[in-house]
């Protein structure tokens, strides 16, 4: 397990891996919370807790990030109240926190921040965006904002239209949203896999 880099990384300015993933992790669980409500009625069994690792791994492919031995940042903003992702396995920001797995996607870094009293969620959230836009190193970038908040979302629009041309740029909402220089990929599909629900299931009702 690692220890928290990107908290090191953030005092120095600067970030070394070549993808992150930046989540609003209290807009993903409640995503998460509504599919399991909405599918267990509709297909009529129970479904577990979203498998994080499974998540995680779903936005990388999305993302463009394939096989082979790199490094991913994974960045969970959350409110400082919050102590917990409800809705996934693991999902203690304190057991999250500091910690890495490695798979075929290589190895990510996770870390959990909570968003101090002095800022914004909002506020929070593109100002971290702002920071890993600057980084050289970063070439890949996998953003998961709460879009369904269209201020939120034309700030972020905003914020990457400001970004170096040479990052790939991956944007994940419920629902395709207009305009930006980013790529674009539904989150409910990675949600619905790492909740173990299958295409085939909902085809049948």
């Amino acid at each position: 397990m690692q220890e928290n880099r990107w908290n090191e990384s953030l005092a120095q300015g600067r970030l070394q891996s070549e993808n992150v993933i930046l989540v609003d992790a209290d807009y993903v669980d409640k995503v998460a919370f509504n599919l399991i409500v909405n599918f267990e009625r509709m297909i009529g069994r129970r479904i577990p807790q979203a498998d994080m690792t499974k998540w995680i791994d779903c936005i990388a492919l999305d993302g463009g990030i394939r096989e082979g031995e790199q490094e991913t940042q994974v960045i969970l903003l959350h409110a400082k109240q919050k102590k917990t992702m409800d809705n996934f396995t693991p999902g203690s920001f304190e057991e999250l926190s500091g910690k890495a797995f490695k798979d075929h996607l290589g190895e990510f870094l996770i870390n959990a921040y909570p968003i101090e009293d002095i800022v914004s969620s909002e506020q929070q959230f593109i100002d971290t965006l702002q920071l890993i836009c600057t980084q050289e190193a970063v070439k890949r970038m996998m953003v998961i904002p709460n879009a369904e908040d269209s201020n939120i979302y034309n700030k972020v629009r905003e914020t990457l239209r400001k970004t170096d041309s040479d990052k790939r740029i991956t944007v994940f909402a419920m629902q395709p949203m207009t305009g930006g220089n980013f790529q674009q990929e539904i989150l409910g599909y990675s949600l619905m896999a790492a909740l173990g629900i299958r295409a085939e299931e909902v085809k049948s009702e």
